[in-house]
């Protein structure tokens, strides 16, 4: 079952300190409610990561590997889906208003027996909440009052 997926979040920090934050697997795995473990492999030639990944959805452990197929450091990362899912998932970082505008667009194919007619809803909400829910919590990681007055002591003269 084919499942895609487009969200975007304005967090109150620099490209650069969000790219550093989202590049770290992770922290990917400490803000994505489903994703147990993310653990970085290797960095690849292209400075991207290669990452390990434990991913529960529905009571059933997806296991795998995302490979950095393009990494443009403060501007866009996409990831190869290996193991039981497939598919690419992509991070980009546009500024915006003295911040950054944090989108994430993922396609990948979720295995399984049942139907797609039956389960496809399901899934596809569950993924909205599940985007919906990483998005907001990059955004409380990277605006908490320390982070904050981080940045303000960097901006003034």
């Amino acid at each position: 079952m084919a499942v895609s997926t487009v969200d975007d979040v304005w967090i109150a920090a620099p490209v650069s300190e969000v790219f550093a934050f989202m590049d770290e697997p992770t922290n990917q795995a400490a803000v994505t409610p489903s994703l147990r473990t993310a653990e970085r492999i290797e960095r690849r030639p292209n400075g991207g990561n290669r990452a390990r990944y434990v991913y529960r959805m529905f009571g059933l452990s997806f296991e795998g590997e995302v490979v950095a197929t393009t990494y443009d450091p403060d501007d866009r990362i996409v990831y190869e889906m290996r193991g039981d899912l497939t598919g690419t998932i992509s991070w980009t970082f546009t500024p915006e208003d003295g911040g950054t505008r944090l989108t994430y667009a993922a396609e990948y194919d979720v295995p399984g027996p049942v139907p797609e007619f039956v389960v496809a809803p399901l899934v596809r909400w569950y993924n909205r909440r599940e985007v919906a829910q990483l998005l907001a919590d990059v955004r409380r990681r990277l605006e908490d009052d320390e982070s904050v007055d981080r940045r303000a002591e960097r901006a003034s003269p």
